[in-house]
C-alpha cells in the first residue's frame, strides 16, 4: 500500500471526522486505499490490503460499512453477488457516479469514469426512478 503524506492523512482524517465517525488508522488505511484504487475493491481485496497494518477482517468489514453508510464510499453489487466498494469524490473526480464494466469470462471489474447518460438519457430514465449505478457486461480485452 502507498505511503500517505501529511497532507494526504490530514485531509482524510477531516474527512472522515466531518462525518461524525473517529479518525482511526484503519479508518484512514481503509479510506486511503479506495481513494488511490482504479477500481472498486472487495472486502476481501481490501483485508489482504490492509493485513500488514494488522487490522483484521472484522474491523474490515465494520469499517467499510460504516464508511458507505456516511457516504464516504459507495457499495456496490454487480451481479456476482460480492459487495464492492469504492471512494465517493466530488463530480468530476473518480470516485463520482460512473458506469462499470464487468469481463463476463475473468470477472475484472473497471471503472468507466468518462462515460455519461446523455441529457436525455437522464430525462427518460426519471419516469423509472433514479439511476443509481450502470453495469456493462462484455469480454475484456485479456479475455476477448
Amino acid at each position: 500500500m502507498k505511503h500517505l503524506g501529511s497532507n494526504q492523512t490530514e485531509s482524510i482524517k477531516r474527512t472522515i471526522r466531518e462525518t461524525g465517525l473517529r479518525a482511526t488508522p484503519a479508518r484512514i488505511a481503509t479510506l486511503n486505499l479506495l481513494h488511490a484504487a482504479t477500481s472498486p475493491l472487495t472486502h476481501a481485496e481490501v483485508s489482504d490490503e490492509l493485513r500488514d497494518l494488522s487490522v483484521d477482517r472484522a474491523t474490515v468489514f465494520r469499517n467499510l460499512n460504516d464508511l458507505a453508510s456516511v457516504g464516504l464510499l459507495r457499495r456496490t453489487e454487480l451481479g456476482d453477488r460480492v459487495w464492492r466498494f469504492e471512494w465517493v469524490a466530488e463530480s468530476g473526480e473518480h470516485g463520482s457516479a460512473h458506469p462499470h464494466f464487468v469481463c463476463v469470462d475473468c470477472g475484472t471489474v473497471s471503472c468507466m469514469d468518462e462515460i455519461k447518460l446523455t441529457a436525455g438519457s437522464m430525462r427518460m430514465s426519471q419516469e423509472f426512478g433514479e439511476v443509481t449505478e450502470i453495469v456493462l457486461r462484455g469480454h475484456c480485452n485479456d479475455c476477448g
